[in-house]
């Protein structure tokens, strides 16, 4: 990292970022093909339940810039912000967008633990639920991924116009890490992204896919 930048993203919370859109991606690209693909979406919607977990968790006990208390914030900030103060991290804008984004993908996977399509494939939840409440749960499902459509589409015009017109290049930043100097306020605080950190991460990682896993195990497959 050289003088004229910031560690800004931790490598946890890039990797989670990552793996969240391919997860999505792979989700619906699945959900579309349909027929023996739709194992595969049923194997994205659970990685993505986790990793909503994950950064649930990580946004209190994660470094600086990922935890929520630090880029939740209120209505003068976001003031703040139209008029032209600078920010480290999410800036109010973008915190909207996370926090949506965790919502609306959050309950797309939690819904999905009680779906049923009425032919081969089920959630592991859903012999759990009763047949009413199984119902909503996949017309919901169903309907919500229009949302999705809808901020994915928003996610992206919102990348290219900070990159076209703020000349700031976020997806960089999410890769590297690292913020340059001149967008960021003046003395900003490095953000922990030692092996300390990336431990904690892993430790945290491993307990929850253990919980995935632990998830698909309750699936009740129905005899014919």
């Amino acid at each position: 990292m050289s003088a004229s930048a910031v560690r800004i993203w931790d490598l946890p919370t890039r990797l989670f970022h990552w793996a969240l859109a391919t997860c999505v991606i792979g989700a619906l690209v699945t959900v579309k093909l349909g027929g023996l693909y739709m194992d595969w979406h049923v194997r994205f919607g659970l990685a993505t339940f986790g990793l909503i977990l994950f950064r649930l968790i990580w946004g209190f006990v994660g470094p600086r810039y990922a935890r929520f208390t630090t880029f939740v914030r209120g209505p003068s900030a976001l003031r703040d912000y139209l008029r032209g103060a600078r920010q480290a991290g999410h800036n109010p804008l973008g915190a909207l967008s996370v926090i949506a984004m965790l919502l609306v993908l959050g309950f797309q996977a939690a819904s999905g633990l009680f779906t049923t399509d009425d032919i081969m494939i089920q959630g592991p939840l859903y012999s759990y639920a009763s047949e009413d409440l199984a119902a909503t749960l996949t017309s919901l499902h169903k309907q919500n991924e229009w949302i999705i459509y809808g901020l994915l589409g928003l996610h992206l015009l919102a990348v290219l116009w900070y990159a076209l017109v703020r000349r700031q290049r976020l997806v960089r930043a999410m890769i590297t890490g690292n913020a340059p100097v001149h967008e960021l306020p003046l003395d900003t605080t490095p953000a922990r992204d030692g092996w300390g950190t990336r431990l904690a991460a892993l430790v945290l990682a491993v307990a929850i896919t253990a919980f995935v896993l632990w998830l698909r195990t309750l699936e009740v497959v129905p005899s014919y």
